[in-house]
């Protein structure tokens, strides 16, 4: 039997079911939604989330449709999914949360007596962490940008997450710098292995859907629940990310797509004013690879523009 939150759930047998967290102001139930598939044998319990951000659709679709599609007569362990993690946010058609504005992707592990996300950050960390043996995050660029399918794994955790980093099956090796509450983040703390995949981003597209699909999948492979042996590239390319800002606001143009290289003083993009003038020119810091790209064209002084990624060196597997 496996236990989460309200559901237990017997060998061979599916479930799903609300984390609760809180009422509405129209006294609806909020939480965090569940579908657990409890394999027939014995195996590791890997949490797949998404979700975290409301406008991030691709690989909400991808957990539905994975744990939809599995045996659990051919399963070995249990495969949690959380399709969206932030159903406020996800309501609201935006990044942050509807009832308080907050960013869920920064605040982990949360308060307890806080405002609703900071109180479904600490549920997450109170009654989901203690119940499972590895996470995946799935994010997308979002509807205001676009990234190059990537996978991050944090700096300092690299012994506990390269293995499923690498599994995830993308090129790009995101170290994660010094930014923190994530959902990562209280995982690895209590010495699970956890990451975090981008992949697409400012709208819903199938190809990235089956990107997030095909990640876990392969990592399922990687952790011995499913038959078969993980697929892994020869050598991956480890990156660090810088964020570009504007100083200017106005009309954002860019230049250049995500995964592109770059050289150092290349343009990437710029900013015009209504008459089109140009306001501001957004140049590569180094030489490296744009990460991501805004597409919302709307430009506020202050806002993230592109992310470039400095190459840091070669993986190998």
């Amino acid at each position: 039997m496996y236990s989460i939150g309200p559901l237990t759930v017997a060998p061979g047998e599916r479930a799903q079911g609300l984390i609760p967290v809180g009422t509405s102001t129209y006294g609806v139930e909020l939480g965090i939604p569940l579908i657990v598939v409890n394999g027939t044998e014995d195996g590791p319990v890997l949490c797949v989330d998404a979700g975290v951000h409301g406008d991030e659709y691709d690989g909400q679709e991808a957990i539905r449709r994975v744990l939809a599609e599995v045996d659990p007569t051919g399963l070995r362990g249990t495969l949690v999914g959380i399709p969206c993690m932030n159903t406020p946010a996800f309501e609201a058609a935006a990044r942050t949360s509807g009832l308080d504005h907050l960013n869920l992707n920064r605040i982990f592990p949360g308060d307890a007596d806080g405002s609703y996300s900071l109180r479904l950050a600490a549920t997450f960390v109170e009654q989901v962490v203690p119940a499972i043996d590895a996470l995946v995050d799935l994010h997308t660029g979002g509807t205001f940008g676009e990234i190059v399918p990537l996978t991050i794994v944090q700096g300092g955790y690299e012994d506990l997450a390269t293995g499923i980093g690498l599994a995830a099956g993308h090129r790009l090796i995101w170290k994660g710098g010094k930014w923190g509450g994530t959902v990562r983040h209280p995982t690895l703390a209590a010495g699970k292995p956890a990451i975090t995949i981008e992949a697409g981003g400012g709208t819903y597209r199938e190809q990235n859907v089956r990107l997030h699909i095909d990640s876990v999948h392969n990592i399922m492979r990687q952790l011995k629940m499913t038959d078969g042996d993980a697929e892994l590239r020869d050598d991956y390319i480890a990156v660090s990310g810088t964020f570009a800002r504007s100083a200017a606001g106005g009309f954002f143009l860019g230049h250049a797509a995500p995964g592109e290289n770059c050289k150092d003083g290349d343009l990437i993009a710029h900013i015009v004013d209504h008459y089109g003038n140009t306001l501001e020119e957004v140049r590569a810091p180094q030489d490296g690879i744009v990460l991501w790209v805004r597409r919302i064209r709307t430009v506020r002084p202050g806002d993230e523009v592109v992310i470039f990624g400095e190459v840091q060196g070669e993986i190998k597997p």
